[in-house]
């Protein structure tokens, strides 16, 4: 296991996880397609927020089963509770300090066909 710092732009959401990145994961949901992340899950027991809960403004649609995570100030995408499982985190890699671009882009990648989930309409 790789201890793995993370952050948004502006500092004030810091989080680590522990985990050995095997994978990252890009979905075609609308807000997926939209924030344009590059993903990598956590259990929850490997996330672990360090500060900043006050900062982190939460967003819900169509089921509201998923719970994505932004930094109220910087604006930045750090995290979200992923709705096909709620128990981990999906981090956004791009906000992991010790991880570079390239060590990114040689993951491998599973593509989420998110936009065809079972669910409402608003959803998408």
């Amino acid at each position: 296991m790789t201890l793995y710092h993370g952050s948004c732009h502006c500092g004030r959401v810091q989080f680590e996880i522990d985990t050995d990145l095997k994978g990252a994961g890009v979905c075609n949901c609308s807000i997926c397609t939209r924030r344009n992340a590059v993903m990598v899950r956590a259990q929850a027991d490997e996330f672990r927020l360090l500060q900043g809960a006050d900062d982190l403004v939460e967003y819900q649609f169509g089921s509201r089963t998923a719970r994505h995570y932004f930094c109220g100030t910087c604006g930045i995408y750090t995290f979200h509770r992923p709705r096909v499982a709620p128990e981990a985190y999906a981090v956004n890699a791009f906000c992991l300090e010790n991880l570079t671009r390239a060590e990114i882009d040689a993951l491998p990648v599973t593509r989420y066909d998110g936009r065809s989930f079972p669910v409402p309409d608003d959803d998408r």
